[in-house]
């Protein structure tokens, strides 16, 4: 007998505010449970100690979690020139004291352009990346030494892109910077490699996320406003539903839309290549459109004059006859 889902059917895109203190699969979990949902994924994790911009994917949006995952990211963040630490941040331990050079804005942005553009990363050892299953975060804790841990990272070695670096403002031992980078970028390795180029290390004391993909601060909801919205409304969930985005916004927009008839869409979603005269294309929306009906599908492509299906949704198409 097949176990029976706990929670309710409901989809779309929730973006958090992340709060100092709790990390990503925490706040999922207060999410999943606030609103009841039987399916929740986030799209990116932030450490406990950055805060800022979550999606949080209920339901059929969950197919689309990947998406959000590849997309370009936005943060702020503060990094304090002077030590090295052992994780990068604040939370470390402090590895070496260097002396900071007098700064100015010209010596800043000469070190900062090397870092715009396409730009090698080494990992940080306390990373989410995976060594035979295991993050690296992990092994570091559990008594690998730092060279053992460092090779591995080293082995891991990336090229991220960052399309703007900006210098918002220093002081005689930090910087301020607002940086969008492609997916995979690790701040904390940014601000210790600028860190170095400047001769004196650095560490994060502050990051915080401002853009995912195609959210911004602006569109995201603290946990405290969650929770008050449960507490006046009950076990009403319509206030909370009202903030949910729906699915098709995870969607790249540059991402052409092929429309489908019902009768289409319906063999579509029971795994049939559907003939088009469109032109190849490896990514695109598709949608059921017919007679005031508009529903999303999913994503897939168009391959030798046929449409296949990639993540298609859990839908019911209406009956016209």
């Amino acid at each position: 007998m097949a176990r029976r889902k706990k929670g309710r059917d409901i989809s779309g895109i929730l973006v958090v505010n992340k709060p100092l203190g709790l990390s990503s699969n925490q706040v999922l979990q207060r999410v999943k449970r606030l609103y009841n949902a039987n399916k929740a994924g986030h799209t990116g994790a932030l450490d406990p100690e950055a805060t800022g911009v979550l999606p949080i994917c209920l339901g059929e949006a969950t197919k689309f979690s990947q998406l959000l995952l590849d997309s370009d990211k936005g943060y702020d963040t503060r990094g304090v020139l002077g030590q090295v630490r052992s994780t990068g941040d604040k939370e470390g331990e402090i590895l070496q004291e260097r002396p900071v050079p007098e700064l100015n804005t010209e010596t800043i942005e000469t070190v900062l352009s090397r870092f715009r553009g396409d730009v090698e990363q080494v990992p940080p050892m306390f990373s989410a990346l995976k060594m035979d299953g295991k993050p690296l975060y992990e092994l570091a804790r559990q008594g690998m030494s730092q060279e053992e841990v460092r090779a591995v990272a080293e082995k891991k070695r990336r090229v991220i892109r960052i399309h703007e670096l900006t210098l918002n403002s220093y002081t005689p031992d930090s910087l301020s910077l607002s940086v969008r980078c492609s997916k995979g970028t690790y701040i904390r390795t940014l601000v210790e490699d600028i860190g170095e180029a400047l001769g004196c290390g650095a560490f994060v004391q502050d990051l915080h996320r401002t853009h995912s993909g195609p959210y911004d601060e602006a569109m995201s909801h603290t946990l405290e406003e969650l929770e008050q919205i449960v507490e006046q409304g009950g076990e009403d969930k319509g206030a909370l539903d009202a903030l949910l985005m729906p699915p098709e916004t995870a969607l790249p927009e540059t991402w052409p839309e092929v429309s489908l008839t019902l009768a289409e869409a319906a063999r579509l979603l029971q795994g049939q290549a559907i003939k088009t005269g469109l032109t190849d294309n490896p990514s695109v929306q598709l949608w059921a459109v017919e007679s005031g009906v508009r529903i999303l599908l999913g994503i897939g492509r168009v391959e030798n004059g046929a449409i296949r299906s990639q993540r298609l949704m859990q839908v019911s198409l209406p009956d016209l006859a």
